[in-house]
């Protein structure tokens, strides 16, 4: 399966036009948050993303809930919120929003580590596990060199191994790739990224 995904859209348009005309190759095509800015805008960001005529699958940011997302998506969008799915033999588990807590206040949609793990704990299995927040110590680096990922991912991804782990938020590590175990892990950002995933 030929997989597009991206993270971090925060409503940059040309980097929209870029997914829409590159997603005619695509079998699926995966987003993995923030789609807009500070919970405003989503509606502007969807439509932005409405050429996509592959399968899309998207998980909330935490510049939007897991409601507004659903509600603003495109007809036939999978929206994933502790949720799973299977599309074509190729098993997707996704989890949105910040964690562990992020500082930026009211507007963030964030989980603690501990109602994260509640959450991951409904997957067994995963071709493509896609969150918003990266693993602990794994494309989550600051411009400061903190490692601001979740214990709570890193410990599923350990657990679940899927073959991609698909996330963005941490903004500097954009690009980073890295593995865990048999995981390869991939901090999207708002470009064209390619894979090859098998069931």
């Amino acid at each position: 399966m030929k997989v597009l995904a991206f993270s971090d859209l925060h409503l940059a348009r040309s980097r929209a036009a870029d997914l829409v005309a590159a997603s005619a190759d695509a079998d699926i095509v995966i987003g993995a948050g923030d789609y807009c800015n500070m919970r405003h805008g989503l509606h502007d960001a969807m439509e932005m993303l409405s050429g996509i005529a592959a399968p899309l699958v998207l998980v909330p940011g935490n510049a939007e809930s897991a409601d507004e997302l659903a509600e603003a998506a495109p007809d036939g969008a999978h929206v994933l919120h502790g949720s799973a799915m299977t599309l074509d033999g190729v098993r997707l588990f996704g989890l949105g929003y910040g964690i562990p807590v992020t500082p930026f206040g009211e507007w963030s949609c964030d989980l603690t580590e501990g109602e994260a793990t509640e959450l991951l704990s409904r997957c067994h299995d995963a071709d493509i596990l896609v969150v918003h927040s990266p693993p602990k110590g794994l494309g989550d680096t600051t411009s400061l060199g903190a490692s601001v990922g979740s214990v709570a991912v890193r410990d599923a991804v350990e657990r679940i191994q899927p073959s991609h782990v698909f996330c963005g938020h941490i903004h500097d590590s954009w690009g980073y790739r890295g593995t865990v175990g048999r995981s390869q892990i991939a901090n999207l950002g708002p470009k064209v990224n390619w894979f090859e995933v098998s069931a």
